[in-house]
């Protein structure tokens, strides 16, 4: 039998051990493929071009990497209906193969696809406001993780700033009639009435209202001040009614009603406005200092929440990938790496996960000035380290009926 050297079977050997050790694994070389829910048609349009903003600056800035893994993003306009955000939330995990959704905008549009990304297993970040009662609330899925609050949670800290702060009785109340606007005023209602106001009035304009006219004609004018919970470019159309009609109450909105992203747009009709948001763009931070530069040399305008909101899931998107050393093919230690992260950098401040899959998070009431020229909302409070729960009981509060249309019931109405 022919003998063979070992110094030859080394030389042979060696160099095919050595190029499979350098070789990447072929788990690691797929991109992290992110779907991603914008608006580009319909009333909330406007919102999911800025939310596209946020998302696309830190891709710049990362280089289109996390954790060292390439990341491809796709976006799909759900037009702001519920119906089609489920379909094409279906088209990017059936056709795109995505590993991770960041979307959508409203919150009726991310309670229409919560059972499928349970049945998918596919992680979902919602930048916007989150959907109070959805199945991570009941503890019934963990693929759900929302980076910004609950669409009450701003409105607890107003309806308690109203009442304590300023001192308000009495408060009218009008909002768009769908989840966002009924949850937001739900929030209010509760911890001003809870403080010894009195909710006298309230009225809801379609989502589509054509004028709004007619509601403003309608306000109560023997209030301390009007509640306007609005979205899109619905409070632009509200303010200016509000203004020509002559009203003078104080108002007091929702994080949508004067966010950066509208206000741009807004004039004297704003003045005075009280808001209160899970973002504040004077924010005295240098993480928040950078992102308003940035977003303003990218883009030209000021950022709001909606752009504060998806570069903000993009930092926790990264921030668990680095966790798992962008091993994301591993989808359970993914998942619960979305649910460990504890964001202590970026433009809104810091932000950890409570027990339900929310978040506990700095609330700023703001109050639109003119500085230099501009319309600014000026930070006059800071409510730090709120809850979806405000002061309640967690238990009481998700056994209690959940807030809605109709929740709080309404006991002074005139």
């Amino acid at each position: 039998m022919a003998r063979v050297k070992l110094s030859s079977v080394l030389c042979a050997v060696v160099p095919v051990v050595l190029s499979a050790l350098s070789a990447p694994a072929p788990a690691q070389t797929e991109p992290l493929r992110v779907g991603f829910l914008t608006v580009r048609t319909g009333p909330l349009a406007a919102g999911g071009k800025q939310m596209e903003d946020g998302i696309n600056l830190l891709l710049k800035e990362r280089s289109n990497l996390f954790a060292g893994r390439k990341v491809e993003i796709f976006f799909a306009d759900t037009a702001g209906q519920p119906a089609q955000a489920k379909s094409k939330t279906q088209e990017l995990v059936e056709r795109d193969k995505v590993h991770v959704i960041i979307g959508p905008l409203a919150t009726f549009e991310a309670l229409a696809i919560d059972d499928y990304m349970l049945q998918s297993k596919v992680p979902l970040i919602t930048p916007t406001s989150a959907a109070q009662n959805d199945l991570a609330q009941q503890k019934k899925s963990d693929y759900v993780i929302h980076v910004y609050g609950t669409a009450a949670q701003p409105m607890h800290a107003l309806g308690n700033y109203a009442a304590k702060k300023l001192g308000y009785k009495r408060i009218a109340m009008i909002a768009d009639d769908f989840t966002y606007g009924h949850e937001g005023a739900a929030g209010f209602h509760r911890v001003f009435e809870d403080n010894g106001g009195r909710i006298v009035q309230k009225l809801w304009p379609a989502l589509n209202a054509p004028d709004y006219g007619s509601f403003v004609g309608q306000l109560k004018t023997n209030v301390d001040g009007i509640y306007a919970g609005f979205a899109g470019s619905n409070p632009l159309r509200f303010l200016r009614a509000y203004k020509e009609y002559g009203l003078k109450m104080p108002v007091f909105g929702n994080p949508t009603c004067v966010d950066e992203g509208v206000l741009r747009n807004m004039g004297d009709e704003a003045l005075g406005v009280y808001s209160a948001s899970w973002y504040a763009t004077d924010r005295d931070a240098p993480d928040n200092k950078r992102f308003v530069e940035a977003i303003q040399r990218e883009f030209k305008v000021t950022p709001g929440f909606y752009t504060a909101g998806t570069y903000t899931a993009g930092l926790w998107l990264e921030e668990a990938m680095m966790m798992i050393k962008g091993r994301f093919e591993d989808k359970a230690e993914f998942v619960k790496a979305l649910h460990n992260v504890r964001l202590n950098h970026g433009p809104m401040g810091p932000i950890k996960l409570d027990d339900y899959g929310k978040p506990v998070l700095n609330i700023y009431i703001r109050k639109v000035e003119r500085k230099n020229g501009q319309l600014v909302n000026t930070t006059v409070d800071t409510v730090r380290e709120v809850t979806q729960f405000w002061t309640y009981d967690p238990k009481q509060f998700i056994a209690g009926p959940q807030y809605g249309r109709e929740v709080p019931a309404a006991k002074f109405l005139e």
